[in-house]
């Protein structure tokens, strides 16, 4: 079996998904980290971008994270999130509907969250 670590991604309204998992990762405010398990102790500040969470049984989990912390000790990585979407629960129709009405409103904030949800069906 191969080393695990143990990963809890929560938003602000829900948990969004707990497991086992080889490898994650994440943008922060430093750029893009890879936790695997043994890293060194971690607290970061999450970026809008996907999250890619490499399961214990070899799958992959894509989420569409928007802003928050994420915490690392004792092979634990808490991933707190604002919000936070799995890729497979986003409606890429509505996801794109959403991105052209942003831009056509010059809404930067609005159009960044569509583009991060894209980003992350893409991943997935």
């Amino acid at each position: 079996m191969a080393a695990e670590l143990h990963v809890e991604l929560v938003a602000a309204d829900r948990s969004v998904w707990s497991g086992e998992a080889t490898l994650v990762i994440a943008r922060t405010t430093s750029g893009d980290i890879g936790v695997m398990p043994g890293h060194q102790p971690l607290l970061g500040v999450l970026e809008s971008g996907p999250v890619t969470i490499r399961t214990s049984d070899g799958g992959t989990v894509v989420a569409a994270v928007h802003g928050g912390f994420l915490s690392f000790a004792d092979n634990k990585l808490s991933l707190l999130a604002e919000i936070a979407e799995l890729a497979d629960e986003i409606d890429t129709q509505r996801a794109e509907r959403a991105l052209e009405r942003a831009k056509s409103d010059s809404d930067a904030a609005a159009e960044r969250r569509a583009d991060v949800r894209l980003r992350a069906v893409s991943a997935h």
